[in-house]
């Protein structure tokens, strides 16, 4: 998964965590925040109550003849004064309480938010002695929608902030990440080795990524230098191995040719003219693998793989029937692979094949299979019956000088420099090579060309 994508992941669920835990927490801390307001207001209408009386005067509310309670209520019902004169004799001390208890308004019941308040001795004007009960009530319908108003809107708000915060964090981490992309893109994808790397600075004030790239680059720089040395190396050393090995060559042959030799001594050398041949061939691969690498060949034919196939099926045609291995070869449609070099494909095809015949078992199947990729160029598998490959040992099968037994009892041999032959052809070709393999159930090379 890609960066850019676990940072927006981690974003969106860290904002859906937090809506969650906002949606868990708004509903009492809204309720809280609309009794209070509720209270505030009560008390906010106490003092206004408080004033007119001190201004006014109690009379002005209170009919003292009949010694009745005022009250007064808003056209809804959602709130009501009253104010009750207490005897001479009641003692009831000051107090001033905010309650919930339910009220019986003309016809109906209604539970009220009530804040009651016991006026102390020598409030008002003339009415020094004379003390009064105000209530202030505000309906809880009220209060309820006070508080499913705001737990609403702080709801939509956390919401809404939340999808903003989450969007605003996908464009700046795509924006932050930029260089990053460009690097993977531009840089590193596709490369296949360290001279296709491109040294160019990226246009970035990331520190971290300057840095990255800095490094990036000088590692590429490094490898580049190892690998034209290696390349070099191989190739001179190539060059000063095949003169002396043709001497050698030369000598054992004139050796062999004089009659006076002993059969035994005879024998030694055409031992050694054995040894000699694998080392020369072993040199001359070494050589080819330097002169691919080196770019010393030219990639300027249109080759038919399905022609290609037919030529090495027909070289190897011999080996084949003496194994009595079948090949069933179907390549639908064919493919030219354009920008091409002829002879090399022609030894890939061979190695391939030649592992196939090599690495199976007398009257198996070797199959060549060719098809189009859905995502463009084409696909050629060279499958065979053989034992498989042990799994550990599959990364390794293009290892230059890697030797390891084959699987099962009849391959003692290791697999030498032909897959890496085929491997570095491949690469020059810009396609690409794999092994899949399963053990007892054969092995499938696979060249993946682009479109």
């Amino acid at each position: 998964m890609r960066l850019q994508t676990k940072l927006g992941l981690f974003n969106g669920l860290s904002k859906l965590l937090l809506v969650v835990l906002g949606a868990l927490l708004i509903p009492p801390v809204v309720q809280q925040v609309a009794v209070a307001h509720t209270d505030q207001r009560l008390q906010e209408k106490k003092q206004e109550v408080l004033d007119l009386i001190a201004r006014d005067g109690l009379a002005t509310f209170l009919r003292e003849e009949h010694n009745e309670t005022y009250a007064d209520y808003n056209i809804l019902k959602q709130e009501y004064i009253t104010l009750t004169p207490l005897l001479a004799n009641d003692k009831t001390p000051p107090t001033e309480r905010i309650f919930e208890e339910p009220r019986q308004v003309g016809k109906a019941v209604e539970d009220f938010r009530i804040l009651s308040y016991v006026a102390p001795p020598g409030a008002g004007r003339a009415e020094a002695a004379r003390r009064y009960r105000l209530e202030i009530g505000s309906s809880l319908g009220t209060v309820e929608l006070l508080t499913d108003t705001l737990r609403s809107l702080a709801l939509w708000v956390l919401v809404a902030g939340a999808a903003l915060t989450v969007f605003v964090d996908a464009a700046f981490a795509h924006y932050l990440l930029r260089p990053l992309r460009e690097l993977i893109s531009r840089k590193l994808r596709g490369i296949r080795q360290p001279g296709e790397f491109s040294f160019a600075r990226l246009d970035t004030d990331t520190t971290d990524f300057r840095h990255l790239d800095d490094s990036l680059s000088a590692l590429m720089r490094q490898l580049q230098a190892s690998f034209e040395k290696e390349r070099e190396f191989m190739s001179n050393v190539s060059h000063e191995l095949l003169t002396p090995t043709s001497i050698l060559q030369s000598r054992f042959e004139n050796m062999l040719q004089d009659p006076t030799l002993p059969e035994t001594h005879a024998q030694q050398i055409v031992e050694s003219q054995r040894t000699l041949y694998r080392l020369r061939n072993t040199v001359r691969t070494l050589l080819l693998i330097a002169n691919i690498e080196n770019d010393q060949y030219l990639r300027d034919a249109s080759v038919s793989l399905r022609q290609t196939v037919a030529d090495v099926a027909e070289e190897l045609d011999d080996r084949r029937q003496q194994r009595e291995i079948t090949l069933h070869v179907d390549l639908s449609p064919d493919y030219v692979v354009p920008q091409a070099n002829a002879t090399l494909l022609h030894t890939l095809l061979r190695n391939l094949l030649s592992n196939a015949l090599k690495y199976n078992h007398e009257g198996g199947q070797v199959r060549v299979l060719g098809r189009p990729r859905p995502e463009g160029g084409y696909q050629l598998r060279v499958e065979d019956d053989g034992p498989g490959i042990a799994p550990d040992d599959v990364p390794l099968l293009f290892d230059r000088f890697r030797r390891f037994h084959a699987t099962g009892p009849k391959s003692p041999e290791g697999y030498g420099l032909g897959l890496p032959i085929a491997q570095t052809i491949a690469q020059f070709h810009k396609a690409v090579l794999r092994a899949e393999s399963e053990l007892g159930k054969g092995t499938a090379f696979v060249v993946e060309f682009a479109g």
